[in-house]
């Protein structure tokens, strides 16, 4: 799975991050501290610390923001989610080599450990404000190269190899974390989601027939939904 999901937060939202993030008193720290072994030696950027209290306020604003966000939530099929963690590429401490991340990663707030089922970018600064910094994912299908509008993020798979391009402009100002999902099959969970986004569309079809609609298709509609939750129910742990 490789998903593009828009306007994760608003304009007033996305105002108040940078304002967090480029504050001059934002405590920023070696991007490493947070690396597994594997990613040590090619991990090469700067990290908002965890403890601090803009890291708490960007952590609440951003869970708020998946939280109401039902195309978040059909793919992911959210358990557990890392606490967001934030980043910066810029100037000398501009990339992160090729990498998979860690299986399980342990989340300060809450205490808890997280299986890396999902991994998310949420993009902080505009395309235009800073040259590289593409989030490249290596796919069976080939190179994908990721740079978003701010507010804007992408959902890929935890197992997927990935990198984050040079920067040799500006600054890249980036959320990051991690879904552990009720479905831990990546295979069921993109049925699922298929599905889900197939009765959405049956329902809209629907709903523009209006009164008048086709009670075959509602029943047929209706089936198909409780087929769904069979499955998830069959699927899901949580």
């Amino acid at each position: 799975m490789l998903l593009h999901l828009t306007n994760i937060l608003s304009a007033d939202e996305l105002t108040r991050a940078r304002a967090l993030l480029l504050d001059a008193n934002a405590p920023w720290i070696d991007g490493r501290s947070s690396a597994g072994d594997q990613a040590l030696a090619r991990k090469n950027n700067q990290q908002l610390a965890q403890d601090s209290d803009a890291s708490r306020q960007l952590q609440a604003l951003v869970l708020a923001a998946l939280g109401r966000d039902p195309l978040f939530f059909s793919a992911a099929l959210p358990r557990r989610i890392f606490n967001p963690l934030f980043n910066r590429y810029t100037g000398g401490t501009n990339h992160y080599g090729a990498h998979i991340d860690n299986a399980v990663v342990h989340s300060r707030q809450p205490d808890q450990w997280v299986r890396t089922d999902l991994s998310c970018t949420l993009f902080l600064s505009d395309p235009q404000d800073y040259d590289g910094g593409e989030l490249v994912v290596h796919a069976p299908q080939g190179e994908r190269a990721i740079k978003l509008p701010a507010g804007h993020a992408v959902l890929y798979s935890g197992t997927t190899l990935h990198e984050v391009r040079p920067v040799t402009r500006g600054a890249r100002l980036a959320s990051f974390f991690w879904i552990e999902s009720m479905v831990r099959s990546g295979e069921q969970r993109q049925l699922l989601f298929e599905m889900d986004m197939a009765l959405l569309k049956l329902r809209q079809r629907a709903g523009a027939a209006g009164d008048a609609g086709d009670t075959g298709t509602d029943a047929a509609v209706v089936q198909l939904t409780g087929t769904y939750h069979n499955l998830l129910r069959m699927w899901a742990a949580t």
